[in-house]
């Protein structure tokens, strides 16, 4: 009888747990599930309209709302704020709706 090296076993039982992996990923079924309704609202002011159709696509007026206040965080914070929402995490969001965006959450926020 041919013995078979310890790498070709460890291989053989890595190929069959990989199968059974697969087989099991292939058969489970997708959740379905109800998120509860937003409570978080963004608060009235200048461009709220503009805030509310690009950043509410990828987060609550809750996010927001937990950033930094005070006198340090002013246009500055929200422009650097939007910049990385923009170019770190994508947001398809032009020019002019940027600055209209910063408007309101330096006056806002």
């Amino acid at each position: 009888m041919k013995s078979v090296t310890p790498a070709v076993a460890m291989g053989a039982a890595l190929s069959a747990l990989c199968l059974a992996l697969w087989s099991a990923a292939a058969l489970a079924s997708p959740l379905d599930y109800t998120l509860p309704p937003e409570t978080a609202a963004f608060l009235p002011g200048p461009n709220r309209e503009v805030v509310e159709g690009n950043c509410a696509a990828c987060h609550s007026a809750d996010y927001i709302s937990t950033q930094p206040r005070g006198e340090r965080f002013g246009r500055a914070f929200w422009q650097a704020e939007v910049t990385k929402m923009i170019k770190v995490y994508g947001a398809p969001i032009d020019e002019a709706d940027a600055a209209k965006i910063v408007a309101y959450l330096a006056a806002t926020y």
